[in-house]
C-alpha cells in the first residue's frame, strides 16, 4: 500500500504536508481483436502515458505480451505438471498489455484507464488487485 505525499503552501513559505491515503492496486488489461502490434504514434503516445503514470505516483507496472499462439498452459493439479500449446481459451479478443497502477479509489483508476485506453487506441479492461 502506497501513500501520496501533498505540498502545501503555507503563509508564502512552501511546507510539505503528508497525507495518509492508501492506495490500491489496478489491472488495466489492454484488449485487442487482431494481431497487428501498436504502431509508431500509438507507442509514442503509450510512452507518454507511461510517463504521466510516473509522474503522478500512480506507476507500479506495465508490459505488453506475446500473442495467444506463443501460450502455454501449466496444469499442476494432480501430480506432474501436464502442459499445453496454445491460449487456455480460444477467443476473439485476447490481452495484449497491461498495466499496474496504484489509485485512491476505483473513480481515479477508471478515469486513468480512460486515458489509457485513448493513448493505446485499444479498449481496457480494469480490475481490482486483491490483498494489495
Amino acid at each position: 500500500m502506497a501513500f501520496v505525499v501533498g505540498v502545501k503552501a503555507a503563509r508564502g513559505a512552501v511546507a510539505q504536508r503528508q497525507e495518509m491515503v492508501p492506495m490500491a492496486q489496478y489491472l488495466v488489461s489492454v484488449l485487442a481483436d487482431s494481431s497487428q502490434l501498436a504502431t509508431e504514434q500509438e507507442m509514442t503516445a503509450i510512452r507518454a502515458f507511461n510517463l504521466r503514470l510516473k509522474a503522478e505516483g500512480h506507476w507500479v507496472f506495465a508490459g505488453g505480451l506475446g500473442s495467444p499462439d506463443t501460450a502455454t498452459v501449466v496444469d499442476g493439479r494432480d501430480g506432474e505438471a501436464l502442459f499445453t500449446d496454445g491460449p487456455y481459451l480460444e477467443s476473439k479478443e485476447y490481452i495484449i498489455g497491461f498495466w499496474i497502477i496504484e489509485a485512491a479509489d476505483l473513480d481515479v483508476a477508471l478515469r486513468l484507464a480512460g486515458l489509457g485506453s485513448k493513448h493505446c487506441n485499444r479498449r481496457v479492461e480494469v480490475r481490482p488487485v486483491l490483498g494489495a
